[in-house]
């Protein structure tokens, strides 16, 4: 069942706030394998102008992809998530993450296009404090392999 292109512009409400706490970023980072002090030390990301450890680039998947699933999960847009294979991620800053950000996430798919049998879902992740200032956004491509 091809996907719902009625779904292309659809925005979800935002989620609840996830509070960044300094163990996580700490977690992820060793998960990672990224050393560097600021990700782990609050006095070395202070030093930098930081208000508490700073998360490495990619740490918001931890935020945003549990939230991702209110879109591929609506049985209407029609994602066959057993052959789901992750296609592109991209990042776009407008400040780092901080422990201590209280964070939500708004999801909008942007792009649902068929090339060669597979389907190619964009969704665009507005990431923001509960204050609504914008942090980064998350551009996540999803393929649906086609059955041939």
């Amino acid at each position: 069942m091809p996907l719902d292109q009625s779904f292309v512009g659809r925005s979800w409400p935002p989620t609840e706030p996830y509070l960044v706490g300094r163990e996580k970023i700490r977690e992820f980072a060793r998960a990672i394998g990224a050393t560097d002090a600021e990700y782990h030390d609050p006095e070395a990301a202070r030093a930098l102008g930081y208000a508490d450890v700073v998360a490495p680039p990619t740490f918001p998947v931890a935020i945003t992809m549990p939230a991702s699933r209110e879109v591929v999960a609506d049985p209407a847009l029609g994602v066959d998530y057993s052959r789901v294979v992750h296609g592109d991620q991209r990042f776009v800053y407008t400040r780092p993450v901080v422990a201590g950000d209280a964070l939500v996430c708004v999801n909008t798919v942007e792009e649902i296009l068929t090339r060669g049998g597979h389907e190619f879902l964009t969704t665009r992740t507005d990431v923001t404090t509960e204050a609504g200032e914008p942090v980064v956004t998350v551009w996540s491509k999803l393929v649906v392999r086609g059955e041939d």
